[in-house]
């Protein structure tokens, strides 16, 4: 199958089941923001489209932002209150260029109900305009394509997970409508899903549309160990690349050349600009990602510049659109690619995954900090009626994210939340053997006669078969390239395992990720590869 014709699959999968909320989008929405501002909302005092009943707002150590639309030269009050009583006040003029207010409440505990009231004064009569049912918590911001977009009503378990939306009041959702435009917008057009309680219906509303699963399972995970209201905001779309999604600031840094052949929300910036740039003023805990497989075909080798540029764009610019609220460097958390294809030996999808981590193979490191990433090349799905591109087990990747999330955002020491890793390798030359050791104790499911592969320079790529393993050393043979091994690699395929049974685990049934080892070594040298990585450590 060609390339193109491969692009054409990952599309027409993306999309299959994504009928509805295309076909709202596609009858109008490239906006141009002067009319979208000017014309649409000019003469409306409102709360921005993303503020609404049910709403969970940033607690403390960050202000809420709020901010919306009014006459130009009016001042605006926004008052907290609960059970009548009114908490703070505070108080804004409407800028004269914009036509919005924004101000950011005092630092807020977790908790709730709060009314949220917003009263305009101005030469005509006062306006007042109010939120109810608020509540204080922590806001996670979930994008990506396509199997971030996957519903609860898609995965394994579905009528389980479906019927226990009603146990989380306090985990609320939100969706943003899948918008293209070619120019930053001020506030989201659309809106799929206002805030919500989650229901049954809401969860599985219908396929790729809403609420995330991966988002609504991460979420439900957080509130199960925190405790207090848990805020989810959806904006991601099938299908598309990274570049959608990254600033114009993005792609001029990793010297993004515009291919001829793109159209409609694979353009650049397109999703920055109309689903992303409209979140920016709200102040948020972190984001989860899960997007790649569409890169494999586009620039798969430009990710490793891209994807470390769009969490430090998108973290400086919620950072000054929060008034800075938003940590500068708030926590950044992705899944690395499952699998697509079993028979391809094309290493597009390995190279991504190498490229999620900006080529160190785990998060943190020194060129993405704060952030954890999801392993799920374990997670593969051949009979997923969504294509084997769309595993259904969404379980598993939400609960390593939120170990994830546990360890870098919350800051829980000791956490084990990857897999082993290497931290040394000794090549012994005379003998023909390897030995890998790893920083965890190795929870052994299976001897693998080609997933490690090894190669010296007048060699390709050849297997290196498992021979022993010992609690935390794997031993390696290398009989068909007897000359000075340079490079070895593991696990570097479109489909390495089968489900859930890659060799290497830790005793947290994590999987060992990835990796690849491109400088030279030679024999019985040690080489170091990485070291206090497994538990959280600040990098």
């Amino acid at each position: 199958m060609g390339e193109g014709a491969l692009r054409g699959l990952l599309c027409e999968r993306s999309h299959q089941y994504n009928s509805l909320r295309t076909t709202v989008l596609e009858a109008v929405f490239t906006i141009d923001m002067w009319l979208f501002n000017r014309v649409a909302y000019s003469v409306t005092f409102r709360f921005a489209s993303y503020y609404g009943d049910h709403m969970v707002l940033q607690k403390k150590p960050a202000g809420a932002v709020v901010w919306g639309y009014g006459e130009a030269g009016a001042n605006v009050t926004v008052s907290l209150s609960k059970d009548s009583k009114v908490i703070m006040k505070k108080m804004a003029p409407v800028e004269e260029h914009s036509e919005t207010w924004k101000v950011v409440l005092a630092p807020m505990e977790h908790g709730g109900p709060y009314s949220v009231i917003a009263e305009q004064h101005s030469r005509e009569e006062p306006k007042n305009l109010t939120l109810r049912d608020i509540y204080f918590g922590d806001i996670w911001l979930c994008s990506g394509q396509s199997n971030m977009e996957m519903t609860v009503s898609q995965i394994i378990n579905a009528s389980k997970e479906l019927s226990e939306a009603s146990l989380y009041p306090y985990v609320r959702v939100f969706t943003a409508s899948l918008i293209q435009s070619e120019v930053e917008l001020q506030d989201l057009a659309k809106i799929d899903l206002e805030w919500s309680i989650p229901t049954a219906e809401n969860l599985g509303h219908g396929n790729f549309s809403y609420f995330s699963a991966v988002c609504w399972l991460f979420g439900r995970h957080l509130y199960e160990t925190l405790r207090y209201p848990i805020g989810l905001v959806e904006s991601s779309w099938g299908g598309t690349c990274i570049e959608a999604w990254s600033s114009g600031r993005v792609l001029q840094e990793c010297g993004f050349l515009l291919p001829t052949l793109l159209s409609g929300p694979k353009m650049p910036s397109v999703l920055w600009n109309a689903m992303i740039h409209p979140l920016l003023n709200m102040s948020l805990t972190g984001v989860i990602w899960y997007q790649g497989e569409s890169n494999a075909f586009m620039n798969p080798d430009l990710y490793n510049c891209t994807f470390p540029a769009l969490i430090a764009d998108w973290r400086r610019a919620f950072h000054a659109g929060s008034d800075g609220q938003t940590q500068l460097l708030f926590p950044f958390g992705f899944v690395q690619l499952s699998t697509f294809r079993r028979q391809d030996r094309d290493d597009r999808f390995p190279r991504i995954r190498w490229h999620q981590t900006a080529d160190y193979g785990y998060a943190p490191n020194k060129r993405m900090p704060n952030t954890f990433m999801a392993v799920a090349v374990d997670l593969c799905d051949e009979h997923s009626r969504y294509g084997s591109i769309h595993p259904r087990d969404k379980q598993n990747v939400a609960y390593r994210l939120h170990l994830g999330a546990r360890a870098v955002a919350y800051g829980e020491r000791g956490l084990v939340f990857q897999g082993p890793y290497p931290t040394k390798v000794v090549v012994d030359g005379a003998r023909g053997l390897i030995n890998v050791t790893y920083g965890q104790e190795l929870l052994l499911l299976l001897m693998h006669d080609h997933i490690f592969e090894v190669r010296s320079h007048p060699c390709q790529w050849v297997p290196a078969p498992m021979v022993s393993a010992s609690s935390h050393t794997v031993t390696l043979s290398s009989p068909g390239c007897r000359d000075a091994v340079t490079r070895l690699r593991y696990m570097w395929a479109e489909w390495p395992c089968e489900y859930r049974q890659c060799p290497l685990y830790n005793k947290h049934l994590l999987p060992a990720p990835p990796f690849v080892i491109d400088s030279a070594l030679k024999t019985e040298q040690i080489r170091s590869i990485s070291s206090g990585i497994h538990s959280y450590t600040g990098v």
